[in-house]
């Protein structure tokens, strides 16, 4: 089973159109607050993103942000945080993320999510960690994105096996229990060769 400490949460810098999206965020932040595991998130205090670092502070949790020095002012840097690293780059951003959690949960969000998601699931597949990797498919949000690896897998760009390397769920309360189910990583995080 998987010691869960802290999540690094990937989300969108927007709301979108569906409050159910801003709900799910909000509640998988008070879950986090209430199993004492620490939010890792991308820094800033609009979107998703700002949604779930404020509902696990609300709660008494506590919120580490990694955000990038040309994004701190755009994504607008949350400064209520438990601690916020304002970082160079984006590289830096993603690498600290991955140094800090222990797992990784995916809600909606656009194409920096996506970004994340696609580098944090490859990271895993080229065995330079062996986190656990959620998808929040609340809403159906990510079956397009589904649908995209069963193509790459039909057009024999990779094996069916991929699928291994991530969860998918349809509901916030089941991240926690989906993480802390999945094995204890085998492999010692490769973080020098990100």
């Amino acid at each position: 089973m998987t010691v869960l400490s802290s999540l690094c949460v990937y989300c969108g810098s927007a709301t979108g159109t569906d409050p159910a999206h801003r709900q799910a965020a909000a509640t998988l932040g008070r879950l986090l607050a209430s199993h004492d595991v620490a939010l890792v998130y991308g820094g800033g205090r609009i979107g998703l993103m700002g949604v779930c670092a404020d509902a696990v502070l609300d709660a008494g949790g506590r919120v580490i942000g990694v955000i990038p020095e040309h994004l701190n002012k755009v994504e607008i840097g949350h400064r209520g945080v438990s601690k916020l690293h304002v970082v160079p780059s984006m590289h830096v951003r993603k690498q600290m993320m991955f140094e800090l959690a222990d797992a990784f949960a995916v809600l909606p969000g656009g194409i920096g999510t996506l970004d994340e998601t696609f580098e944090i699931i490859t990271w895993r597949y080229l065995g330079l960690h062996d986190k656990p990797i959620v998808l929040v498919d609340n809403k159906g949000y990510w079956r397009p994105f589904l649908g995209l690896i069963d193509h790459v897998i039909a057009t024999g760009f990779a094996k069916p096996a991929i699928r291994a390397l991530y969860q998918v769920v349809e509901r916030v309360e089941d991240v926690i229990p989906a993480v802390t189910a999945a094995p204890q990583p085998a492999l010692a995080a490769a973080a020098e060769r990100l």
